[in-house]
């Protein structure tokens, strides 16, 4: 994190009367006299566009990567399955192998994911991405050299540990950037890096099947090896490439000392563009330092566990269709081979990638009806899972509810992560934040666990071949979509009775009355009021 110096007056030459009177602490000092400058909404929208397209791609690059390597376990299980070069075979595992090892990730991934994103607001932001993304491609390489069940297990329990932090972290660095009413979009788009991942790694491995025996060396280790050292080589490039928080005009980027040997990172907005930021992002940039009884504020805010029950719902349902949709897809149609396979597993992302680009941009528009959007994305994906466990008479039918379940996967996790953003950094700052997205992914994840151990192969009762094969799971996982669909109406209930005013107890804060830094930037006032479809390309002439 940067230290400041020089603070200087915020001015921009165009009528602002700003001084920018900060406390000793660095924070802001309350002056009711004080005014920001008001852009026109092009002059904003102009800065976040040239943010997008200074992180968004980074974003996207890194997430297609650890994805790939995090799931390409799954469809490793069925390459080269008619040689007897599948993952299961060569390494001598069983189905409750399989359900273990695929388990052991989220484990670790539920232990370490605040911890990492703590750690990640308190040092360099940028560091810290570009340091999991490495660890993720060097874990994820060694998965070649897997020999037997334990290493395996023991490769994934690590992969957890580097992963955890990446997704939330990524939702917590976006606040640095944008307001929270803009981040589904942000989210959605690099979101669905997972869903290409998915779709791209059921096609390639078509090809990494071709490789079989090449080198001494079965498909699936060809697979590990070449995205382990892509996402290595990637880690690297982030740290010049990424920016690190912004900075206020007129403060200096120290660097901490155990940082000084990073390479310096271009800032992300300069000139007029950075000006503009500060006053649309005030509360980014005089964010006060937090402590462990600011944690703790957090932590025990009833907010955080209707969120945590609506992750948790839909992403045991994403990851365990990520992980067992090719085994799914086999079941359906045992006639089908493993690149027959492989080809029917990617539509099913592409569904999920269609969903995110149609739903995340309006559902930023209708800010306030975050629960309606993820509720219906969510009902879309209990149909498709009563479509594959009842359409028993026609085999394409039930591959039609497959794609269901990806259409209505699609919006679910980037909407419940934007509302956490929305309702935390308002209600505890960027502690809020911080925390709030990492428990929310981090207990949410517990739904990955019940999906990746307890359901299809890992549950004897569902190993019968047949046309009910998986039924129970199916079930299942239908039952914790209904726990996600009645969290969120209780979340919606209790914040009209209870309300989501910023906390007075946080660090800092005692004393300033109902005056915050939320209310005195020009992102803030806007949020009061959804932009709707105003300024849609039909209506923007007008």
């Amino acid at each position: 994190m940067a230290e400041r110096e020089n603070e200087s007056p915020v001015g921009d030459g165009k009528g602002s009367t700003e001084e920018g009177v900060l406390k000793p602490d660095g924070s802001p000092q309350k002056d009711v006299h004080q005014h920001i400058q008001e852009y026109d909404i092009e002059t904003v929208e102009r800065v976040y566009k040239k943010l997008d397209l200074r992180i968004i791609p980074a974003f996207w690059t890194l997430y297609f990567l650890c994805s790939a390597i995090r799931s390409n376990i799954g469809i490793a299980q069925t390459m080269n399955k008619d040689v007897g070069h599948d993952l299961m075979t060569v390494l001598g595992l069983t189905a409750k192998d399989t359900s273990t090892t695929l388990t052991l990730f989220y484990v670790s991934y539920v232990l370490f994911d605040l911890p990492s994103n703590l750690v990640m607001s308190k040092l360099s932001p940028r560091a810290w991405m570009a340091r999991i993304v490495f660890a993720v491609g060097l874990i994820g390489s060694c998965f070649t050299a897997a020999q037997a069940a334990w290493s395996v297990k023991l490769l994934r329990f690590l992969l957890g540990v580097v992963t955890a932090g990446m997704w939330p972290g990524m939702a917590y660095y976006l606040t640095l950037f944008y307001p929270p009413s803009r981040t589904g979009k942000r989210i959605g788009m690099y979101f669905t890096a997972s869903q290409v991942s998915a779709a791209v790694v059921g096609l390639v491995s078509a090809g990494f099947q071709q490789m079989d025996g090449l080198g001494g060396l079965v498909g699936f280790r060809w697979m590990f090896l070449i995205y382990g050292i892509l996402g290595m080589i990637l880690g690297v490039v982030l740290l010049w490439w990424l920016p690190d928080r912004p900075l206020a005009p007129g403060e200096t980027r120290t660097k901490k000392r155990w940082l000084k040997w990073l390479p310096s990172s271009p800032e992300a907005l300069k000139g007029e563009d950075a000006i503009v930021h500060y006053h649309d992002l005030r509360r980014v940039y005089h964010a006060r330092p937090w402590n462990l009884r600011d944690l703790g504020y957090v932590l025990i805010d009833w907010r955080l566990w209707p969120l945590v029950m609506m992750y948790f719902g839909v992403v045991g349902v994403g990851i365990g269709t990520q992980l067992y949709g090719n085994v799914i897809i086999a079941a359906i149609n045992p006639q089908f081979t493993g690149v027959q396979i492989s080809l029917l597993f990617a539509p099913i992302w592409m569904m999920d990638f269609c969903a995110i680009l149609l739903v995340t941009p309006i559902s930023d528009r209708f800010h306030k009806y975050r629960a309606v959007f993820f509720s219906a994305a969510v009902c879309i994906q209990i149909a498709g899972l009563l479509t594959v466990t009842f359409a028993l008479s026609n085999p394409w039918a039930r591959y039609g509810g497959l794609l269901m379940i990806g259409f209505g996967l699609g919006p679910t996790v980037p909407i419940c992560m934007t509302w956490t953003n929305e309702i935390f950094q308002k209600r505890h700052r960027e502690v809020g934040v911080a925390a709030a997205s990492a428990l929310v992914s981090g207990l949410g994840n517990l739904g990955s666990i019940t999906t990746t151990y307890a359901l299809y192969t890992g549950w004897p009762e569902d190993a019968a071949k047949g046309p009910h094969q998986y039924r129970r799971s199916n079930f299942t996982m239908i039952g914790i979509l209904c726990i996600s669909i009645a969290s969120s109406i209780v979340m919606t209930i209790l914040l009209k009775i209870f309300g989501n005013q910023p906390s007075q107890k946080i660090a800092g804060n005692k004393g300033l009355g109902s005056d915050t830094d939320e209310v005195q930037d020009g992102a803030a006032r806007r949020e009061v009021h959804q932009r709707g479809f105003k300024r849609m390309w039909w209506s923007r002439d007008n």
